[in-house]
């Protein structure tokens, strides 16, 4: 199980870093905050995707065609655990030298969106004070890397259910020769 996990656990870590790292490459300013959240999303999904591979794969080679629930679940957790590590420690250090202004550059952006789209003053200036807090919060690294494990591992959690209801399988016994 230990090889299964750390294998796909990577997989799905790497993969999920990819939109993240596209959306570096293209820049930042060229992917609003929608379109950022929808390719963030998707390489999630993606990556989690591979749940459902490794699950399947270990019911398969390991458990001759039968799986508990709990052991399907166990296996996802662990993979989304480990893809969320890769995933938040990416981000990390990706915001660190890279983007240190995210935050800045991002409450700006959806501030700009809100004017534009006719939103009243009162509810904009109450998003600006809740972008302040978290203009101030993002300049603690511990608390970009336990706010980026909120981002993404809910994901995994849920894939791990899903994967873990879908594939779950009870040994059958066998049939009596008569």
């Amino acid at each position: 199980m230990k090889k299964i996990v750390l294998t796909y656990g990577l997989i799905a870590g790497v993969i999920s870093c990819l939109a993240m790292i596209i959306t570096l490459i293209i820049g930042m300013d060229c992917v609003d905050g929608i379109w950022g959240m929808v390719l963030g999303f998707t390489g999630m999904i993606i990556a989690f995707s591979f749940i459902f591979v490794a699950v399947n794969k270990y019911r398969e080679k390991h458990g001759n065609g039968a799986i508990s629930f709990g052991k399907a679940f166990l296996i996802g957790l662990l993979i989304s655990v480990i893809a969320s590590t890769v995933y938040v420690s990416a981000w990390t250090f990706e915001h660190s030298f890279f983007v240190p202004d995210f935050m800045e550059k991002y409450s700006a952006g959806t501030i700009k969106q809100m004017q534009d789209s006719g939103v009243s003053a009162d509810v904009i200036a109450e998003t600006q004070k809740e972008f302040d807090v978290m203009i101030e919060n993002y300049k603690n690294p511990v608390y970009v890397f336990f706010s980026t494990y909120q981002e993404i591992l809910p994901v995994g959690i849920l894939a791990s259910l899903l994967a873990a209801i879908i594939l779950r399988r009870n040994r059958q016994a066998p049939l009596a020769n008569t």
